[in-house]
């Protein structure tokens, strides 16, 4: 009797470990696999008409408080939609505090900004126009510009059915932002079976990274993102430390924790890590390979990896190979203000990397 009732006892202990272990499908999320098709979320699909919208919007530098910033002036098309200082500059030169990171398959990501305080690309969209740094403008008064402008008022009428409002400002710069998608990858074409796609090089880093690098456990997933948040030690060493993801949740146990980025084009968005103060690729594994910066909360994975440079030039090798084409995107002509004068020049940026920084958050 004790006899069956041990293997009775075993056999559930079994089927519960089957049950609770990953299925084939979600397994596919947790390996480095291509890319999924773009998640739309059901009260904003994806229309021509919406997505030329998004994209006047997303260059319009109108939408700041004294016509001089856009999103694109952060995230710039021809820096990787990224920006290539180490934080951004806003309005009346304000520096702020984070770095951009890159728009490309931002649609995938499930909370937005290094800290994930926007729950949505939609509430991401509109969060740098209120703030005091970065657009400096109210959402209020950005709704009432757009209506003013005959141009966009017509647009919003056959886009949304309404006049401009700070929902569909959103709706639209994210219906646009997720249109910006890698293609396929020297990796990607790798995993479709051609062998020849990576370099010897690349093929050594791909294995570093899925081993002694310990890569995966954080850059998982076909985006290379685990999609939660992590303490690297980065910036809390320093007088006044960046407690991240903590300011969202008031917990504590997240303090200095910051999103895990996605690794796909990321040989295009230098600088690096949330403060921008690594410069190149190398400069990041050598970060990692020293277990990154011991505080208090430091992630428990991270640990000295005693790589060899060897071994660092080949994971940078492999990186570097999670670059694929992004579709061109061109300036777009912007409405002409209701005097007919015209709008701000969307290819213009003027940023001021120099001027001393005075906080703010990406």
């Amino acid at each position: 009797m004790k006899r069956i009732v041990v293997v009775t006892l075993v056999a559930a202990a079994v089927a519960l470990v089957l049950r609770s272990a990953p299925t084939h499908a979600e397994g596919q999320f947790l390996a480095n696999t291509l890319l999924p098709p773009m998640p739309v979320p059901a009260d904003n699909p994806q229309t021509d008409a919406k997505i030329r919208l998004g994209r006047q919007l997303y260059f319009d530098k109108r939408l700041s408080v004294d016509n001089t910033i856009s999103c694109a002036s952060c995230h710039a098309p021809p820096t990787g939609w990224a920006n290539p200082h180490a934080t951004d500059t806003g309005v009346r030169g304000q520096v702020g505090g984070r770095n951009s990171g890159t728009v490309i398959n931002s649609g995938y990501m499930q909370f937005q900004f290094w800290d994930g305080r926007a729950p949505t690309l939609e509430a991401q969209a509109v969060g740098p126009i209120a703030n005091p740094i970065e657009m400096g403008e109210t959402l209020d008064n950005a709704v009432k510009k757009l209506n003013d402008i005959p141009g966009y008022l017509e647009q919003f009428h056959v886009v949304f059915g309404s006049a401009a409002t700070a929902d569909g400002i959103g709706k639209a710069i994210a219906a646009f932002e997720r249109s910006i998608v890698s293609g396929p990858s020297p990796y990607d074409r790798y995993l479709m079976g051609d062998r020849e796609a990576l370099t010897p090089a690349a093929r050594r880093g791909m294995e570093l990274f899925k081993g002694k690098a310990r890569c995966t456990p954080c850059h998982s997933g076909p985006l290379f993102s685990d999609q939660s948040f992590h303490n690297l030690g980065v910036g809390q060493n320093g007088d006044k430390p960046d407690i991240g993801r903590e300011q969202v949740t008031k917990d504590a146990r997240d303090r200095g924790k910051f999103k895990t980025p996605t690794l796909r084009n990321i040989a295009q968005t230098p600088p690096y890590l949330h403060t921008g103060t690594e410069k190149t690729l190398l400069d990041v594994v050598e970060f990692y390979d020293q277990g990154g910066i011991a505080n208090d909360n430091l992630d428990r994975m991270m640990l000295p990896l005693a790589l060899t440079q060897g071994e660092k030039e080949d994971l940078v090798a492999f990186l570097e190979a999670l670059t694929g084409p992004v579709t061109d995107v061109p300036y777009p002509a912007l409405p002409p203000n209701a005097d007919g004068s015209p709008a701000p020049d969307p290819a213009s940026v003027d940023v001021k990397p120099d001027v001393p920084s005075v906080g703010g958050a990406q």
